[in-house]
């Protein structure tokens, strides 16, 4: 937009130096832009669509430029400024600039269409014993073959699992019956849209089930994708935002709480200990280490007056201190500043371990974890040493799921200001 513009002006005025001159069309330039971006963010102009169908692309583009420039318009009128406009320009570059989004999303599409076929989707069909099923344009994997089993009880055989559906946007799981049940709960922890086979729902006509025609075969849906690409983006810019100014402001204490740590006792700074993150991954949770001996499964919960934690290790877990390098992993992605607390493989409540409490557990794998959550908030935190303590963790993990927004995680945040020392840190 800014280069049709600005050749359109330099055109029309016959000239290039002369900035001040210019300046008239241009300017036409920089208020409408930041407009059609608005608009356009939301008609979908740069949905995943777009990417392979430029007729729908750049109706939408051109849609959104001219509702765009109406605003404009619209605006400069109220406020008296249309002569500091050049119509000539604002026409011209507003042809130009369509001509040229039509030509680029043309351009894009052919060359993505047959780098991938008719769909920017990457899909998966896993083939687990159920009715043949060939997807054009899609990854199909053998479960036998690559060791891929719905295993609840196996945390490292649903980590293997989610290796191969990372960067996947749907995947089918095609499997017998007596394995659907097993399947679906798996896929629900992804955090993508998945799907089963099930002939049934094609015999009887049900409705809202996906129909693969090519292949004879039908799919019930049974997960879904927590947030959309805008909500994803929102969240993660939101996240590095805050984590990479809040490592900067805390930077002097986290330096001093690393020296007080090595001064005591000589040992690690940190703790670093593997937990179960988004999509059921694993991955290295970082704290500041308050104990003298860790347990790297995390079974043995941390007990009042436990002889384990150091002097400084205690005053650090009270004030929540200990939490702050986990910053560091925000920052690489592998967690949120708000979500579902990441667990260890250990952890139990009363004398289970939290997946055979409730087989909805994974389920809170779907988005990534958080330094803090609802259910932290809530006062759900510490030791788990009934089942019941877990089930309230669980409901309110999955409430926060279904209802994210922005703003409830800024709420949940200022939430936890409040909480930051509580007597079930120990």
């Amino acid at each position: 937009m800014l280069g049709a513009f600005f050749a359109d002006s330099v055109l029309y005025f016959g000239t290039v130096t002369n900035w001040a001159l210019l300046e008239g069309g241009m300017i036409s330039a920089y208020v409408i832009l930041p407009v059609y971006l608005t608009v356009a963010l939301y008609n979908g102009t740069y949905s995943r669509r777009a990417l392979t169908n430029w007729q729908t692309s750049a109706f939408r583009a051109i849609t959104a430029l001219i509702v765009a420039a109406a605003l404009v318009n619209l605006l400069a009128f109220f406020a008296k400024s249309n002569a500091e406009f050049s119509r000539m320009v604002f026409a011209l570059g507003l042809v130009t600039t369509a001509v040229l989004m039509t030509a680029m999303r043309f351009g894009v599409s052919r060359v993505l269409s047959r780098k991938w076929g008719p769909t920017s989707l990457n899909k998966m069909v896993i083939h687990a014993g159920g009715p043949e099923l060939t997807l054009p344009h899609a990854i199909h994997v053998d479960a036998r073959e690559h060791g891929l089993v719905p295993t609840l009880d196996d945390p490292r055989a649903l980590d293997r699992l989610s290796k191969y559906l990372r960067n996947m946007d749907e995947v089918v799981v095609s499997c017998p019956a007596e394995e659907r049940a097993a399947w679906a709960q798996v896929l629900k922890g992804s955090g993508i849209d998945g799907e089963v086979t099930h002939q049934l729902p094609r015999e009887i006509g049900a409705v809202g089930v996906v129909h693969y025609d090519a292949a004879g075969v039908s799919a019930l849906k049974v997960s879904s994708g927590q947030l959309g690409i805008r909500a994803r983006v929102a969240k993660r810019l939101f996240d590095v935002a805050v984590s990479g100014l809040v490592l900067l402001v805390a930077a002097p204490l986290m330096l001093i709480v690393a020296l007080l740590i090595k001064l005591e006792d000589g040992g690690p700074v940190f703790f670093i200990q593997k937990r179960v993150g988004r999509g059921n991954r694993f991955f290295a949770i970082l704290k500041f280490r308050s104990m003298r001996e860790s347990d790297d499964s995390g079974a043995q919960s941390t007990l009042l007056e436990d002889e384990r934690v150091t002097r400084i290790g205690r005053f650090i877990r009270r004030t929540s201190i200990d939490e702050l390098p986990q910053l560091i992993n925000v920052l690489k992605g592998d967690m949120s500043l708000v979500g579902p607390r990441p667990h260890a493989l250990g952890s139990k409540a009363g004398s289970k371990l939290f997946w055979e409490v409730d087989r909805n557990y994974w389920q809170r794998h779907g988005l990534r974890p958080g330094i803090t959550g609802l259910a932290q908030v809530r006062g759900h935190r510490g030791a788990t040493d009934t089942e019941t303590q877990l089930s309230n963790r669980l409901l309110a993990d999955l409430e926060y799921m279904q209802r994210w927004s922005l703003w409830q995680d800024i709420a949940i945040l200022a939430a936890t200001l409040r909480v930051i020392t509580h007597e079930r840190a120990f």
